[in-house]
């Protein structure tokens, strides 16, 4: 099958981060991939205890959120237009989701103190479920799944852009708050980053030593996309299930 012809959920993984350097002698491999999403994991940890810190010494750090989450949407649009990049500003990429975790993760920590341990453990289950899922074919990603987790994907990502630009103008949108509207989109968008975990699997899986090596930038940079997704979706829940029960 023809690397131009598949597609995945997430949108870092689209078709022509493959179309260049296929006669690159050195090719992507699953392990090349693993120690640079394992070395950005841990880059991330690193700058999300720090910025954790200063909250608890009383520092505000409601700017590194907003901060890290806006220079991570900017470099992300950067990589989509010059994929030949990708080496040198996925590690910005980390750093900014370093922030933006630091400060998200902080403000949970101040008002709910167990629920970013709890997140981070459900993320790391269902990252190992899903592993586990897909290597014993007990899910197998076929066309019709890749099509409904992309649409939906796409969905979510333009309730959440609009959402974001609304709060601008003190406009609070639906999956605000702690209705049962808010709390279901939130489990519905869980759900999604999990299949997009399956998704990224298979695309992976299916290319590795086929394409050049330069490209585990690329994927590095999906999977930890998918994984922070769903770490910050656990964590959006859990606050909402916190509050709604309390």
């Amino acid at each position: 099958m023809s690397l131009k012809n598949s597609s995945t959920s997430n949108p870092i993984f689209n078709d022509y981060f493959w179309d260049d350097g296929r006669d690159s002698s050195k090719k992507m491999t699953v392990f090349g991939i693993f120690v640079k999403s394992l070395i950005g994991i841990l880059v991330i940890a690193a700058i999300t205890s720090y910025i954790w810190k200063l909250s608890v010494e009383g520092m505000d750090t409601g700017w590194f959120t907003l901060g890290g989450m806006l220079a991570a949407i900017v470099i992300s649009i950067i990589i989509s237009f010059r994929t030949q990049w990708a080496g040198f500003l996925v590690p910005f990429y980390i750093i900014a989701k370093g922030f933006f975790l630091g400060g998200f993760s902080a403000y949970a920590h101040k008002h709910f103190p167990e629920l970013p341990y709890q997140a981070i453990g459900v993320t790391i289950v269902t990252f190992f479920v899903m592993l586990l899922l897909y290597q014993t074919h007990i899910i197998v990603v076929t066309k019709r799944i890749r099509s409904v987790v992309i649409t939906v994907t796409t969905s979510i990502m333009v309730v959440y852009l609009t959402s974001l630009i609304l709060s601008f103008f003190d406009i609070r949108t639906f999956i605000r708050g702690t209705s049962w509207w808010a709390i279901g989109f939130n489990i519905l968008a869980a759900i999604v980053a999990s299949f997009a975990l399956l998704l990224d699997f298979d695309y992976i899986e299916r290319y590795k030593n086929k394409a050049p090596k330069q490209k585990e930038w690329l994927a590095t940079w999906g999977l930890l996309a998918t994984l922070i997704w769903l770490y910050v979706e656990a964590l959006r829940l859990l606050q909402k299930f916190a509050i709604k029960f309390r």
